[in-house]
């Protein structure tokens, strides 16, 4: 198994998942939005998973900030060039992925491994 998980320090609902996998001490490596974003290898991984519709936070500041709402956009073009546009956490164990905090589906990853 192994988890990546994409969010914010900031991020209540990124930590929630970070202590989930503590709590069951499962190795997972953090990957800080503000620092750097998904690779297009890794958002085709997580498009199998989640529609691009569902990820992309139309109510956060940076969609705000930038005005997309009024503007034609490309989602995947605008993901890849602003990691903060992303919904958080996604969380990613090899194709599967889950967007927001989903400890059912991440209780099932750890029964079938």
């Amino acid at each position: 198994m192994h988890i990546q998980i994409f969010g914010t320090k900031k991020c209540q609902d990124t930590r929630k998942a970070e202590r989930f996998f503590k709590e069951r001490a499962i190795q997972y490596q953090f990957i800080d939005l503000n620092e750097k974003g998904l690779s297009k290898g890794e958002l085709k991984s997580v498009k199998s998973s989640i529609p691009l519709e569902d990820l992309i936070d139309t109510h956060g500041k940076q969609y705000q900030k930038r005005n997309l709402q009024y503007l034609v956009h490309d989602i995947e073009e605008e993901l890849l060039a602003d990691p903060l546009l992303f919904k958080t956490p996604i969380v990613r164990n090899g194709s599967k992925a889950t967007i927001g905090y989903q400890p059912d589906i991440w209780n099932e990853w750890l029964h079938h491994q």
